[in-house]
């Protein structure tokens, strides 16, 4: 199952090491099949409010995704982001295609039993 690896970031200084960031990231991310699905296009905001850029790097599974942020190559460009910008940077997996929203209750406590 395809995982993500999602960034929100904020106050991003965009200068000579971001430059050199984004001209290095697309190498690291080709071994582990990585792809942009988002990169910091401006948002619709419908509800509530948005600030900073959403970065959204499609992965074939998890495993692919923790490969890539932990590889040389990555880590060898990656004070260049965090030492000129800010923000939360995680992984997360899909869902199958034939997902449905009600299938996430079968994973919540039933109603007689307590949450947390």
């Amino acid at each position: 199952m395809s995982a993500y690896a999602i960034g929100h970031l904020h106050d991003v200084n965009v200068g000579p090491a971001i430059v050199e960031y984004l001209r290095g990231i697309d190498a690291t991310l080709a071994p582990f099949g990585g792809r942009f699905l988002l990169h910091g296009e401006p948002v619709e905001v419908l509800e509530g409010s948005w600030s900073g850029d959403l970065v959204v790097i499609e992965f074939p599974d998890r495993e692919s995704a923790r490969a890539w942020y932990a590889s040389p190559a990555y880590r060898q460009i990656l004070p260049l982001r965090l030492e000129n910008s800010r923000g939360n940077v995680f992984l997360t997996d899909g869902v199958p295609a034939d997902h449905k929203a009600t299938d996430i209750l079968s994973a919540l406590p039933t109603m007689d039993q307590p949450l947390g």
